[in-house]
């Protein structure tokens, strides 16, 4: 069993399996925006390896993106079905090479999750939890039902509340948790009943609940999306559900309980590491420094580009004739010249004005980037 920690590990790892795979690949994609990982999976096919890929319906950004990542994946000769749309989000990840290897994630296939976040991923042999994926990873890809098999297993809505809440209760000395927002109020229960019982309870991250008696920090300089909880210092689960009501009840999120000394210690030394992190605080005040004022300027320049559009009207009446004329000349009757006008003047006057604004904001965009890269 191997820990990848990022951002340390990175994108490595990852084209390591992919390319190393010698019969099939199966992957659950939740976000993808990592060109070598699509591109490697396209070459898997090329050199005869069966590669399926199962990507999530929807997810914040919208459905567009991942149809766009569909057609290209089936142009690469790759495998590809959607989820199922009868839970809020499917947003587990997970991969499995020659169904011999598993890689369960808590990071997306994106650059902002492995490149500029505080999270982990876990890659093992073990037979058990290797054909537990497998069996999920088919029931999803053929919209089936899935029932647990393996306890150390852990799937959202199926198994993961009371998985977790006894995994919870089961400590006695100590629980060290990454979570983005603990906010489901039998899991802050428990925990606030281990704190009285005198286990040492730290969270890096959020708990929503006031007056929870937890101590509670932020990970300053770094972005936090793992989930992870460390027991006593013996065994740890590394997930995509956070101890949220939503990510327990009504989406598909997959983690592992694991007891490798090696994994369990590498992710103690990284919790230890983060919660004195204290230098940081001031690297990430001057990236919201920044982030905020390249917000404000491009809300500057889009708004410029409105009062100016009075500037622009020359060219958008050029764009107008042009277009209108190409219509009018592809239109068949006479009756169909007014609503053809109508949708090419609109067009027209949209493209014109959307090319400034990107232009301008772009512009903005990239002295904010230069200034969030300096600040860093």
């Amino acid at each position: 069993m191997r820990l990848l920690t990022q951002p340390d590990d990175g994108i490595a790892p990852l084209l390591s399996g992919i390319r190393g795979a010698k019969k099939s690949i199966e992957i659950v994609i939740f976000r993808l925006d990592q060109k070598e990982i699509e591109a490697a999976l396209k070459a898997a096919v090329v050199r005869g390896v069966s590669v399926r890929a199962l990507i999530a319906y929807t997810n914040r950004a919208g459905e567009r993106g991942l149809r766009k990542l569909e057609q290209r994946l089936l142009a690469g000769g790759v495998i590809v079905a959607r989820t199922a749309d009868d839970l809020i989000r499917y947003h587990d990840k997970f991969m499995i090479i020659d169904r011999s290897v598993l890689y369960l994630l808590a990071f997306n296939f994106t650059a902002l999750d492995i490149k500029h976040s505080r999270s982990f991923g876990i890659i093992t042999r073990h037979h058990r939890l290797v054909q537990e994926a497998v069996r999920l990873f088919e029931a999803d890809m053929t919209r089936q039902p899935y029932t647990p098999g393996l306890d150390e297993f852990v799937v959202s809505p199926l198994n993961a509340r009371k998985q977790l809440a006894t995994f919870l209760k089961g400590a006695r000395k100590q629980l060290l948790i990454y979570d983005t927002q603990v906010s489901d109020g039998q899991m802050v229960k428990i925990l606030e009943g281990r704190a009285r019982a005198g286990v040492e309870v730290r969270i890096i991250g959020e708990v929503t609940r006031k007056g929870s008696g937890l101590t509670v920090r932020k990970l300053p300089g770094m972005r936090l999306h793992t989930r992870t909880i460390i027991r006593d210092g013996h065994q740890a689960f590394v997930g995509s559900q956070s101890l949220r009501k939503a990510e327990l009840e009504a989406r598909r999120e997959v983690g592992i309980i694991i007891r490798d000394p090696h994994v369990v210690k590498g992710l103690l030394t990284t919790f230890e590491s983060d919660w004195e992190r204290k230098a940081g605080a001031e690297l990430s005040a001057d990236l919201n420094k920044s982030l905020v004022s390249a917000a404000k300027a491009a809300k500057k320049a889009i708004k410029a580009v409105a009062d100016d559009l009075p500037a622009l009207l020359p060219e958008v009446k050029e764009a107008v004739i042009s277009a209108v004329t190409e219509k009018i000349d592809l239109a068949p009757e006479a009756d169909e010249v007014e609503d053809v006008v109508k949708e090419a003047v609109k067009e027209a006057v949209r493209e014109t004005v959307k090319e400034t604004v990107k232009e301008t904001v772009r512009e903005v965009v990239k002295e904010a980037v230069q200034d969030v890269e300096d600040a860093a």
